[in-house]
Order: C-alpha cells, then structure tokens, then sequence
C-alpha cells in the first residue's frame, strides 16, 4: 500500500466518523470495502496518533458491548488537512490530463461540464 492509498483511507474513516452517526467496525468495513482487519488496525493506529477517540459503553438490559469512535480536536484538523491534500492532488492530476491531451490534439479546447 503506497502512502497516497493510505492517506485516502485514512482520510475516508475520518469523513465517516466526523458524519456523527454511530457504525460499528463492521459497518464501517463494509461501507469503506475494506476487510474487518484492516479497519480494526486503522481504527486503533488513529486512536494512538489522537486522532480518534474510542469509548466503550454497554447496555445494562442487554448487556452487549457497544463502541463509539469520535473525532478529536486533533481528528478534525487531520481530517482537512487531508482533504485539502487530496483536492491538490486531484487539481494536479487534471491539469495533468488536460495538459496530455492538448498534447494529442493540439488546438482542441477541453470542454469540462460543470453542476
């Protein structure tokens, strides 16, 4: 896994955990595609690095063990940073194509749709 993949699904854990909704490991696999491993060993390596806090909780009728995971001060701040990371990243490989594509027809304008 080279740095950019990493810091993608890194970036990817932190926008779901900042939404506030409560997911479980798995739900948070599932939703990323990545296995229950994976999202298990990044969650706790955030939690070293403070960027995520983990509280365990439980029902007392039905005892099962509940865990939230929650962005920290810090969390917030990797999390943007990241994101402004990866907009850079996504300019730079535009201009890139577009750059590669004047190259192939030269004169021709890029036309880019917008929403």
């Amino acid at each position: 896994m080279n740095e950019s993949t990493l810091k993608e699904d890194i970036l990817n854990i932190l926008r779901i955990l900042s939404s506030g909704a409560a997911f479980t490991q798995r739900d948070l696999s599932t939703h990323l595609g990545f296995s229950l491993g994976k999202t298990n060993y990044l969650l706790k390596e955030l939690a070293k690095k403070g960027l995520v806090k983990i509280k365990n909780f439980s029902h007392k009728d039905h005892k099962l063990k509940r865990i939230s995971y929650n962005l920290t001060p810090e969390g917030w701040k990797q999390k943007t940073e990241l994101t402004l990371h990866f907009l850079k990243r996504k300019q730079e490989e535009y201009e890139t194509l577009r750059r590669e594509w004047e190259g192939l027809f030269p004169g021709a304008e890029v036309n880019v749709a917008r929403k």
